[in-house]
């Protein structure tokens, strides 16, 4: 940041080339705390309707997209490292309020708003310490993507210990909560003394008409803006709709950790092909990450009309590269339009975008009685094959 003192900036933990794996750190355990009820969901749905277990899935976006919208900018002008620590302790209260829960809706509920916070207060200013850290050590183009592994990261390991934990050990309702707990702990001690990135300014005035200017750009309204819901629309699409759709008998906990392994998994292993893909072309990897979408889509249609197992690994392949792409897509075209004191900002506005996408669940559990069951992944087909036909016109011919 121009006009910051080396202290200021290095705060107290140094500035060496692996300093982003400390906020990265906390992204992951977030993102484990906040993404560990996909698997949890079958636990509850002895006691719980299926609209409101699937409503809890996405409940925790009403904190979420508040959060990302609200203190992302805080972090801007205040710092991450102050932002982060809050959000990772509020990560915890959050798990100890569902561990209390048991199958209380209303304690579900508040419970998992809390989670949703928390993630908020995390995944944006996270982003772009990661980012910061990373250009500081000369690894800018890295940054983006080292962000993203490690949400994802989080994301997955989630619900694959918690199902895991569900499965075969007692008191699912207990102990993956109280796991995460002590996740977040150790991260905590290993993130507290982080390096900062942003000098204090408390008197400064933001650029609000900077954030403007990229929010009408024809990228952001063409290319951001019309892809990042099915960011998580892809994934929790996967996570928490595909699972239920066949039977593995009394083997549904692991069966849905192993989905969203295999989802994220996807997710992490096609980053780094979504960043090549971007040093040729800004629009490739959006078109990628559509077409994965567009084609994961009508799999899972063929899964909800089967119910066929052998198609549930291909749809959640398909699906977990569409948000793999998308999301890297989405942060690197953000980070191009971004000025430096504006990057959570704006990276927050484009992942509260994505976490639209975790409607899709509850969507799918009011609507498929009415368009029947696999309708509703053939209206997100063709919903994504729009979208994919608005790339053509977000960036300049030849680009």
């Amino acid at each position: 940041m121009s006009g910051s003192s080396p202290s200021a900036e290095l705060g107290s933990g140094g500035a060496s080339g692996a300093a982003w794996l400390r906020p990265a750190a906390a992204m992951f355990v977030v993102g484990y705390g906040a993404n560990m009820f996909a698997t949890l969901l079958d636990v509850y749905r002895g006691a719980l309707s299926a609209v409101d277990v699937n409503g809890l899935f996405g409940a925790y976006a009403l904190g979420l997209i508040p959060a990302l919208i609200l203190v992302a900018p805080l972090s801007d002008r205040f710092g991450r490292r102050l932002v982060v620590r809050g959000a990772l302790l509020l990560s915890a209260v959050g798990s100890l309020m569902l561990l209390l829960a048991g199958d209380s809706f209303a304690g579900l509920l508040v419970g998992r708003v809390v989670v949703g916070v928390a993630a908020g207060s995390t995944f944006s200013p996270g982003t772009a310490w990661v980012k910061e850290l990373s250009d500081r050590a000369g690894r800018g183009s890295s940054g983006a993507r080292r962000a993203a592994v490690a949400l994802t990261a989080g994301f997955a390991g989630g619900p694959l210990l918690s199902g895991v934990l569900s499965q075969w050990v007692p008191l699912p309702e207990q102990l993956p909560y109280a796991v995460h707990v002590l996740l977040v702990v150790a991260a905590a001690l290993y993130v507290w003394r982080a390096p900062e990135t942003v000098s204090h300014h408390p008197g400064r005035t933001r650029g609000a008409s900077e954030v403007g200017a990229a929010l009408r750009s024809r990228v952001f309204l063409r290319a951001i803006l019309p892809t990042a819901p099915w960011v998580f629309g892809a994934a929790s699409a996967s996570l928490a709709v595909l699972p239920g759709q066949i039977d593995v008998g009394r083997f549904t906990e692991i069966a849905s950790g192993i989905t969203a392994a295999v989802t994220l998994g996807t997710g992490i292993l096609v980053q780094s092909w979504a960043r090549r893909l971007a040093q040729r072309s800004p629009r490739a990897p959006f078109q990628t990450g559509v077409a994965a979408l567009v084609i994961g889509m009508l799999l899972g249609a063929a899964t909800v009309l089967t119910h066929s197992p052998f198609l549930l690994a291909p749809a959640a392949i398909c699906l977990g590269a569409a948000y793999g792409f998308l999301l890297v897509s989405g942060l690197n075209a953000v980070d191009a339009l971004a000025r430096p004191d504006d990057l959570a900002t704006l990276t927050g506005i484009f992942y509260s975008a994505t976490y639209v996408g975790f409607a899709f669940p509850l969507l799918e559990s009011v609507f498929a009685p009415a368009v029947t069951g696999p309708g509703v992944f053939l209206i997100a087909a063709a919903l994504g094959a729009a979208a994919f036909a608005g790339l053509a016109t977000a960036w300049p011919r030849g680009t």
